[in-house]
C-alpha cells in the first residue's frame, strides 16, 4: 500500500515502514504525527484519488529528526561589470517515518 500527501507545497510518494524527509513541521523528536492532506491511496490492485484529497484518508507517522540539510551556494556574476554576489542556505527539513496509512 502507499499514498501520495502533499506537504510545505510538494507531494511524496509514501509507504509503511519508508521514512520521507518533509519541509519543517512542528513537533519534538519521537512525537507522533498525523497528514491529513492524502491525495492518492494505491495498492492491491485498488486505487482512490480524491477530488483534491481521499475522504478519511491519513497518514500517521513518527518524527525521526528536526535538521539541517546540506548548504547550497547561490553565486550571482556579470561578466565585465564587477558584480558579485555569494550567498548560501541551508534548508530546514523533518524526517518522519510512516507508521500507517488509513483511507
Amino acid at each position: 500500500m502507499y499514498a501520495v500527501i502533499r506537504s510545505g507545497g510538494k507531494q511524496y510518494r509514501v509507504s509503511p515502514g519508508g521514512s520521507v524527509r518533509l519541509e519543517k513541521l512542528p513537533g519534538e523528536v519521537g512525537a507522533s504525527i498525523t497528514l491529513d492532506d492524502v491525495l492518492m491511496v494505491g495498492g492491491e490492485g485498488d486505487v482512490k484519488i480524491g477530488t483534491p484529497t481521499v475522504d478519511g484518508a491519513r497518514v500517521t507517522g513518527t518524527i525521526v529528526a528536526q535538521g539541517r540539510g546540506e548548504k547550497i551556494t547561490i553565486f550571482k556574476m556579470k561578466r565585465r561589470k564587477g558584480y558579485r554576489r555569494k550567498a548560501g542556505h541551508r534548508q530546514d527539513y523533518t524526517e518522519v517515518r510512516v507508521d500507517q496509512i488509513s483511507s
